[in-house]
């Protein structure tokens, strides 16, 4: 499947490696070695996916995936660090990054990583009802969007509202982490599942008391059903 990818990276061995890996499986690849310059390329073009070193010369990297969120909401961003402290990568996935890769990384593991975003990056998700009810809350998955007649929206980022759905079509059931990471991610993911856990308390914060997510030591996750649940 091929894409539209950024590389943000200051080194230019690794930037130009990473291009030249990225073009031969057919993607449309551009290099920035800088924070401003991926803004500004991001801002002519738009890209569906970007790998963003957090070690760039100008722009913090936690400031620019922050930045590149807003201006492009629905892109897949990974994040390239050689960083491995915990609060590092939950901090670059807090700030809006969809995955983190520790470097040093291999090419493999960089290639089906990225195709398995892309092939997640407009997920037909489960056959279920086109309205999810869960109390005051409606998730529309046609038009994907969770409003509340009090609220408004509530804006959710792609895989925040892809996890919802997931959860919620199963609301009230046991979901193990791998099935979570295979439905909403991709079935052949393999990695660190941290992404799971950061995207789950979003939710929660975004949602605050409208759903209720429990936490299933060392299996997964549950929705708690706040009433008729799920309804057409």
């Amino acid at each position: 499947m091929a894409a539209r990818i950024v590389v943000v990276e200051d080194d230019p061995a690794i930037g130009t490696g990473l291009i030249g890996t990225l073009r031969v499986l057919g993607h449309d690849t551009r290099w920035c070695p800088d924070g401003e310059s991926a803004l500004e390329s991001v801002a002519r073009r738009p890209a569906e996916l970007l790998l963003i070193d957090l070690g760039l010369p100008d722009i913090d990297g936690f400031a620019l995936c922050r930045q590149l969120r807003e201006r492009a909401p629905d892109a897949v961003l990974v994040v390239l660090t050689a960083r491995t402290a915990e609060m590092d990568v939950i901090q670059a996935l807090e700030c809006g990054a969809d995955d983190y890769l520790t470097k040093p990384f291999r090419l493999a593991e960089l290639q089906a990583r990225v195709s398995a975003h892309l092939r997640r990056a407009a997920p037909g998700g489960h056959e279920g009802p086109a309205l999810i009810r869960l109390g005051p809350l409606v998730v529309d998955r046609s038009a994907r969007r969770c409003t509340t007649a009090a609220r408004g929206e509530v804006p959710l980022r792609p895989r925040e509202f892809d996890l919802l759905v997931r959860l919620a079509l199963g609301a009230g059931q046991a979901v193990s982490r791998e099935e979570l990471m295979s439905d909403v991610w991709d079935e052949n993911w393999f990695g660190p599942t941290k992404t799971l856990d950061v995207h789950v308390a979003a939710l929660r914060r975004k949602l605050g008391d409208l759903v209720r997510i429990t936490t299933l030591r060392q299996f997964g996750y549950r929705l708690e059903p706040p009433g008729p649940g799920i309804g057409p």
